[in-house]
């Protein structure tokens, strides 16, 4: 059986595409999608990705939305510290043993974001 090498890429509406990208490109760090053969890409670190569908009455992110984008990170502390000097505000900041810390954002069009700094 042939296996999918890794997660290509994430589409999805928005209400201001432009607005957004520049968002995440500001507060995380994620290159925009490249236009032609200058710009470079996002290209993350390897490492864990999990692909999980919930239930759809879930109650780990809001009911209206269908998705929510999980994001490793190698510092949570320091990227709180970071969103939140520039107001965005972090919730449901969390411990799973043995899996890792965890921290809640959203973007400005209220899609929600998950931190995740793997356990060690």
């Amino acid at each position: 059986m042939q296996n999918v090498q890794g997660f290509g890429g994430f589409f999805f509406r928005a209400k201001d595409p432009e607005g957004l990208t520049k968002w995440y490109q500001d507060h995380l760090g994620i290159n925009p999608a490249p236009r032609d053969m200058e710009m470079a890409p996002w290209v993350t670190e390897s490492g864990v990705t999990v692909f999980a569908p919930f239930k759809a009455d879930t109650d780990y992110f809001a009911a209206e939305k269908t998705f929510m984008l999980n994001f490793r990170v190698a510092d949570l502390d320091a990227m709180v510290a970071q969103l939140k000097s520039a107001d965005i505000d972090v919730s449901h900041e969390s411990e799973m043993e043995g899996v890792g810390r965890f921290a809640r954002i959203h973007d400005p069009e209220g899609n929600p974001i998950e931190l995740w700094e793997p356990a060690s």
